[in-house]
């Protein structure tokens, strides 16, 4: 659990910007929810579960397309019968954010890769596991009137290490909003 809070810790860092960067480039949070489609080995044992998470880009200064980005995510999947259960994952990533539109654009399409560190509860007296990851994504970012306020709709291919030699493979599909400039 140490390990997950200095992961945490390293994401929020690298999203967090000075007075003075803040001034220059534009940042963007966020919360964003929804299903959780596990993938390969861990769709043999779970069910579809369901995700939750925050968010925040830093777009860096002078490129108005280039991006850095931090997310904190909880979810669980239920385990397939007659097994009983859930399996949990916390997890943080950080990643690079490349939008296709300008920040102007009614609809601005953006790709994601990165690396996490999540933490595994498979349950049933399972020890937890702690492990990198990586994943890449895409999304897509609808303004919502004439504020700041976007819909955003994405999905990431994630894949996490665990004990052995099998991955933890998911795809979560998410709606979210995001705020700021």
């Amino acid at each position: 659990m140490k390990r997950l809070g200095l992961a945490m810790l390293a994401v929020a860092l690298c999203v967090t910007a000075t007075r003075t960067a803040m001034a220059q480039g534009h940042l963007r949070y966020g919360v964003q929810a929804g299903l959780l489609m596990p993938v390969s080995d861990y769709n043999t044992a779970d069910k579809m579960g369901f995700v939750g998470g925050v968010g925040a880009t830093y777009w860096l200064p002078g490129t108005g397309n280039i991006g850095v980005r931090g997310d904190v995510s909880y979810s669980s999947t239920a385990h397939k019968s007659p097994v009983t259960g859930n399996t949990k994952i916390i997890g943080g990533t950080a990643s690079f954010v490349y939008a296709l539109q300008p920040a102007s654009a009614p609809a601005r399409f953006m790709l994601t890769a990165g690396v996490g560190f999540y933490n595994m509860d498979f349950g049933g007296g399972t020890p937890k596991q702690s492990k990198l990851g990586f994943g890449g994504g895409a999304a897509v970012a609808f303004k919502m009137g004439t504020s700041s306020t976007r819909l955003v709709v994405g999905s990431r291919y994630t894949s996490v290490a665990t004990d052995g030699t099998s991955r933890l493979t998911f795809l979560p599909i998410t709606v979210g909003l995001s705020f700021g400039k």
